[in-house]
Formats: structure tokens, C-alpha cells, sequence
């Protein structure tokens, strides 16, 4: 399914130098010599495209935090109030990380923490074209709206594929979607999925009481966790975003409304010993045949960077396949299947067939109407 084609490095800029970065700072350099059709834990393949994990450089970073201003990324992605899992050491890379702007990157809670770089705010989109920067990746907080959409202006200005993995809707709304596919620029967003965490269970479950004939009554998803995500996401008016997009991946399975009082899909509390681990505790209670109730609980430990990390290894990929290929616009098959909020849900099945075949250079398969709207 994938090529041998050499291609040239993929360029990478990093908005928000948190966990989730460090995971995939940490990731590239892991796989780096991965050449071969060997496969690799997290990633759809070794190969997409004629590309490798190690084929992906990475080219300029943003943060606001005094503890990673200034700092190589290399370094920086170590830095406190990091906490995630260390599994590689890459090497000094020469690339700083840039002061970027605040907007309202930083709720309440973050503010006890995060100390603001007392630094000049850098021109990220100069940056950006000068570093030759080929994708873009946002890691905002949860509940930048202000600046997920500054950072998106960046993007398009400097001529640059998007990849939005925070519950903002950029790539979801038919506005931005049209300035994509006008600048000819890819897309893939909103909210990245981890690669085995607790929306695609419980959205897999979800699609299993349905095939299975199961009336689904009322659900619920409580996760908790130690990192910077669940402190900024006590602030409960954060967390709208983030909730319509975990609440409406899992829905869109269900084939049925649930009455809102009988779902319950998000962020629960934050506890600072878990550091960048999290627990996920799903409970669903449906009737099966004879109206027979049914019940199925489940729980999950993952550490929740890491779980993610692989997951835009491949969007970046495919972001860089659409650059090569003038696409521009959401790519709907990469969308459903790496993210949340898609412009357009499918089944996990569905999807996946639908980014094999943009790998291809196919078009996205037609489905039957059972597919989800």
C-alpha cells in the first residue's frame, strides 16, 4: 500500500511546545532508522507514501513559556511543566523556540505555572517562510479560540499545510475550509484521536451496540490525568470545545439521539501524581432482546502524549502527500480517520479505507447511506 519514492524531508513547525511535542520530538527520533516494511507500534505504516517517521525534520517551534523560550527544542520538549514519558533523547537540533503570542493561551490555571517569556513576540509567519516550513501542527491549550485562529491567519500567509489537533473548529467550518482550498493549502483537523484512547473505544463500542442491535439508553466518560491538559481544563469554560467535540465523535456512532441528561462524554478532574498518565472509566447501559438491560464498563490506563504521537506522524505525512499532489481544502479521508471533529464523520472503518485510498492517490470511496453523516 505504500511506495519507495525518496522524497525530500518533510519540514515541521510546532505550535506549543508541550507533552504532546515532546512525545513526537521524542517518536521522530525513535524511528528514525526505521527503513524497512517492518511495523511500527502507532503508525498506519512504516512507509506512507515513500515517507518515514525519520524523513520528517523539524524546522521551527512557538511557546510562550519562560522555562522553553530561547531553548533548543531538543531541550525544550524536557522542560518543566513537561512530565510525559521519556523514551529517546534526540540530539540538539538548532532549532530555538520562538516567543509566540498569548491571545488566550492561558486560562486561569495556567497562569500559576506558566510564566510568560519576557521576550519580543516573534513574526511567525517571516519564521515560517524563511525556515522553508512545509506543516504546521497545533498543540494549544484546550480553549484558544483566539489563538488557534491567529495561528491559522499564520499559516495560510505563510503558504503552509495545517494540522489542528486541539478541539478548536478550523477544519470542521465551511469558512476556513474554503480559504484553505483557496491558497490550494491541505488541512487535516479538528482534535487529534489517540491511537488507542478513549474517544476511538468508546466510539468503537458505541458502533458495536449499534451493528449488534443494542438500544443504547445512556453513557457516560470520566478521564483524569496529571498534565498540564487536565489543570488548564479544571476551568470549566474551556472545556465547551472539547466537550462537543469527545460528546459528537462518540454520537455520530450511535445511529440515534440520546437525551442530553444521558450522556456524559469528557474531562473529569485533574490529580498531579498521574503526571501524563490517564484514566479513562466508560460505562454504557443499553436493552438488548426483550428489552433485557445490558450494561458494559470499561477502563483504560494509557499515557496519554505518547498515545497520540504516532497519530499525527501519520497526518503529517499525508499532509506532505497533498502538498506534493496540489491538493488543497480538508482531506475528508485523513480528517475522519486521525481527528475528532472532522468536516464529515464515517465509521473507524470507513475511514481508514478512505486514507488508504488517498495514500493510493485514489478518491475517497463511496459509501452506502448506512455511512454516518
Amino acid at each position: 500500500m505504500t511506495g519507495n519514492t525518496i522524497h525530500r524531508k518533510i519540514r515541521v513547525a510546532i505550535i506549543g511546545v508541550g507533552n504532546c511535542a515532546s512525545s513526537l520530538v521524542q517518536g521522530v527520533h525513535y524511528y528514525k532508522n526505521v527503513h524497512s516494511g517492518e511495523p511500527v507500534p502507532g503508525l498506519m505504516h512504516p512507509i506512507l507514501g515513500g515517507y518515514r517517521a525519520g524523513d520528517i525534520e523539524f524546522s521551527a517551534a512557538f511557546d510562550v513559556n519562560e522555562t522553553k523560550v530561547g531553548l533548543d527544542l531538543s531541550e525544550a520538549i524536557f522542560a518543566a511543566p513537561n512530565n510525559t514519558l521519556k523514551f529517546s533523547e534526540p540530539p540538539a537540533m538548532g532549532v530555538p523556540v520562538q516567543r509566540g503570542p498569548v491571545h488566550d493561551g492561558l486560562g486561569r490555571y495556567l497562569k500559576d505555572i506558566v510564566i510568560i517569556a519576557d521576550r519580543k513576540v516573534s513574526d511567525v509567519s517571516r519564521i515560517l517562510k524563511e525556515t522553508e516550513t512545509d506543516v504546521v501542527i497545533s498543540y494549544l491549550p484546550v480553549g484558544s479560540e483566539i489563538a488557534a485562529a491567529w495561528y491559522a491567519e499564520q499559516v495560510l500567509e505563510a503558504g503552509c499545510a495545517f494540522i489542528n489537533c486541539i478541539p478548536v473548529f478550523i477544519a470542521s467550518k465551511p469558512e476556513w475550509q474554503q480559504r484553505f482550498e483557496q491558497r490550494n493549502l491541505p488541512i487535516i483537523g479538528d482534535d487529534i484521536k489517540s491511537q488507542l484512547g478513549a474517544t476511538i473505544i468508546h466510539r468503537m463500542l458505541t458502533h458495536l451496540f449499534r451493528e449488534r442491535g443494542i438500544d443504547l439508553e445512556r453513557t457516560y466518560q470520566l478521564n483524569f490525568g496529571g498534565n498540564t491538559d487536565f489543570l488548564n481544563m479544571l476551568e470549566r469554560e474551556r472545556l465547551e470545545s472539547k466537550k462537543i467535540s469527545k460528546t459528537q465523535s462518540v454520537l455520530s456512532q450511535a445511529g440515534c439521539s440520546l437525551a442530553e441528561g444521558n450522556v456524559h462524554i469528557g474531562p473529569s478532574d485533574y490529580v498531579p501524581w498521574m503526571q501524563d498518565r490517564k484514566f479513562c472509566h466508560i460505562r454504557m447501559e443499553g436493552n438488548g432482546f426483550g428489552n433485557a438491560p445490558m450494561i458494559c464498563e470499561l477502563k483504560l490506563e494509557v499515557w496519554d502524549s505518547p498515545n497520540s504521537a504516532g497519530v499525527v506522524i501519520d497526518a503529517i505525512r499525508c499532509a506532505m502527500l497533498a502538498l506534493d499532489r496540489g491538493i488543497g481544502g480538508p482531506l475528508i479521508g485523513p480528517c475522519a480517520y486521525f481527528m475528532k471533529s472532522p468536516p464529515r464523520q464515517f465509521t473507524d472503518e470507513e475511514a481508514r479505507r478512505g486514507v488508504e485510498a488517498f495514500i493510493l492517490g485514489e478518491s475517497m470511496p463511496l459509501f452506502q447511506p448506512s455511512a454516518i453523516k
